[in-house]
């Protein structure tokens, strides 16, 4: 009985041996893989592109400028410049000397991409053409000067070029899609035609519903927004507006008329906005300002500069602050209009998830 138990002993203690060194080993691997993981650096790849007027002091267009006439800094570091075009002339891509072209997956600003998926893109590729919403009041606000504006918003769709596609939305409580984004301007037009007046204005949300739409696109964005009134129905703030238009490089244009231009607050709220940006806020006491307007608008796109950078590593995961400037003391006389900054993408998403559209049957298309 006494020999059992001391070979039972001394199965146990063999045992105990033999566990001893796996737990020695097996944590020698769990500690190799977590160095392994926390060693391992994750590229995220912004590809930010900026639309950028320049003027002089009368407010007339500057053209001729090259990309090494710009500066470029986000969050006070220098940028470099990965691709440049003037108006609707064909994209450059810079390359300094003892450097080779970027290379790189092109996403919008906001969006990421891990840098192990990067494929090279086809120069122009990114600013193919301008995209342009045409956002439209269609509120009780509208019933006076409703068919002027209308036949100034279609001059402004017959008058567009180098634009690759056109939507017109409308709206008053509720967005309408009278005409989803195409290169039919027949199409665009009679969506135009179709509007009727309606009630409430909703601007907000439904400038929220065109900047999420405008979001999925590539390249140049651009709404144009016609207001008659001040926003009376909205649930979303102007302020999750703009800052999702910045950070997906939507430029926002607001025309509005002198019902809007009484109230001083839609009057700060269109300008903020539009600045932010990129864009201009319009105030047309009558239909002849409104055609203007547009004219100015047509103009602007005609003239914008459109740069793209990679942002060089940057540990700030939140509100990035652009800035671009000319180089040179001749330059400095010149106005440089462009949007101030960008939030990454998802997590401006996050503040704009307690709004969505309304369940079919409400009246939205």
């Amino acid at each position: 009985m006494e020999v059992g138990r001391k070979i039972s002993r001394a199965k146990k203690y063999l045992l105990f041996l033999g566990v001893i060194p796996c737990l020695f080993l097996g944590g020698k691997k769990r500690i190799i893989a977590q160095d392994d993981e926390s060693s391992r650096i994750r590229v995220n790849v912004v590809l930010v592109q900026l639309n950028v007027a320049v003027t002089d002091h009368k407010g007339n267009y500057v053209s001729g400028l090259r990309p090494e006439d710009f500066a470029i800094t986000e969050d006070k570091i220098p940028e470099t410049i990965s691709t440049f075009e003037e108006g609707n002339e064909p994209t450059v891509r810079p390359t300094p000397q003892g450097t080779t072209t970027t290379t790189g997956k092109m996403i919008e600003a906001g969006q990421t991409e891990s840098a192990s998926t990067q494929i090279k893109a086809p120069p122009g590729s990114q600013f193919a053409g301008a995209n342009v919403f045409i956002l439209f009041d269609t509120s009780n606000y509208m019933y006076r000067g409703f068919v002027f504006a209308q036949d100034a918003i279609a001059d402004f769709i017959r008058s567009l070029e180098g634009v690759s596609k056109l939507a017109f939305y409308s709206y008053s409580r509720d967005l309408s899609r009278a005409s989803t984004l195409t290169a039919d301007r027949a199409q665009v037009l009679r969506g135009v035609r179709s509007t009727v007046a309606g009630d409430d204005a909703a601007l907000y949300n439904c400038l929220l519903l065109t900047v999420k739409d405008a979001a999925q696109l590539k390249g140049r964005k651009v709404i144009v927004v016609f207001s008659n009134g001040p926003d009376n129905a909205s649930s979303v703030p102007p302020e999750d507006v703009a800052e999702l238009a910045q950070s997906t490089g939507t430029i926002i244009y607001m025309i509005s008329t002198q019902a809007a231009q009484g109230d001083a607050v839609s009057t700060a709220v269109f300008e903020r906005m539009s600045k932010a940006t990129g864009g201009k806020a319009y105030f047309a006491k009558n239909w002849k300002d409104e055609t203007q307007a547009f004219a100015s608008i047509r103009d602007d796109l005609a003239h914008l500069y459109a740069l793209s950078y990679y942002p060089q590593p940057n540990p700030n995961r939140g509100w990035r602050a652009i800035t671009v400037k000319l180089v040179g003391k001749n330059m400095q006389k010149y106005h440089v209009r462009t949007r101030d900054g960008y939030r990454l993408l998802q997590q401006t998403q996050t503040s704009t998830e307690g709004f969505s559209e309304p369940a079919s049957g409400s009246g939205q298309k």
